[in-house]
């Protein structure tokens, strides 16, 4: 009887958080209820037995997904007010493709109907726990699968890299080989400042003794032009 009413309750704020999500007009509200129907999901996972998705889903989803989510909308300065003036003129579209896809769920539905075919369970190790048992399928039965799918994730990773990635002077590159070769001698200054005193006190800041510019290469940003600014400045 309690794991039916813990069933229920998770079940009930899952969908409460979910319906959120997508009404709330606040981004950040919206990231905050979708963080609680990632515990509640979590939750529905500890109820069946499936601890580690229930830890998986909160370390990964909650601790690094939604945070993202969340900095990311944060961050940005979005005028919602200009994003929602568009809005009554394709509101008949978006009535349209509502109904079409309120339709498709009532056809799955109606048309849904549970399987006699029963369910074969394997048997592991006994004594072994579920995480455990998920490793030794994966690492074991699957590792070239699971190699391949992260082989896949660092092509798509590497390929977004290259795509973003435009040979302008917006972008500051360096000559690898120079700057290798630097010594700390040539940038680095030691100096012993006194407490309670001022940078601009001081003279301002230091600048290294040979420019870092020097090891950008040519037609990025901050070279060329920048390293005769820097020479005129260091004269003055």
């Amino acid at each position: 009887m309690l794991p039916q009413l813990v069933f229920y309750l998770f079940s009930t704020v899952l969908l409460i958080s979910a319906v959120m999500v997508i009404s709330a007009r606040n981004p950040v509200h919206s990231v905050l209820f979708l963080i609680v129907a990632f515990f509640n999901a979590a939750g529905l996972f500890l109820v069946a037995g499936a601890e580690f998705l229930a830890m998986l889903l909160v370390i990964v989803y909650v601790g690094a997904v939604a945070v993202l989510f969340l900095f990311v909308v944060m961050m940005l300065d979005i005028d919602f007010t200009k994003l929602r003036e568009g809005l009554q003129q394709h509101a008949a579209i978006g009535v349209c493709f509502g109904v079409v896809l309120f339709a498709e769920l009532l056809v799955a539905v109606g048309n849904w109907h549970m399987s006699s075919v029963s369910v074969t369970r394997l048997s592991g190790v006994p004594g072994q726990t579920n995480t455990a048992a998920l490793g030794d399928l994966i690492y074991t039965h699957y590792i070239l699968l699971f190699q391949g799918c992260g082989l896949i994730l660092l092509v798509a990773m590497i390929g977004a890299i290259v795509l973003t990635l435009r040979p302008v002077g917006s972008g500051r590159r360096q000559i690898i080989d120079k700057q290798h070769a630097r010594v700390p001698s040539e940038t680095l200054e030691m100096i012993d400042a006194p407490l309670g005193v001022g940078v601009i006190s001081q003279g301002g800041f230091l600048r290294p003794h040979t420019s870092y510019h020097e090891t950008s290469v040519p037609d990025s940003y901050a070279s060329g032009g920048q390293i005769e600014a820097d020479k005129k400045e260091k004269d003055v």
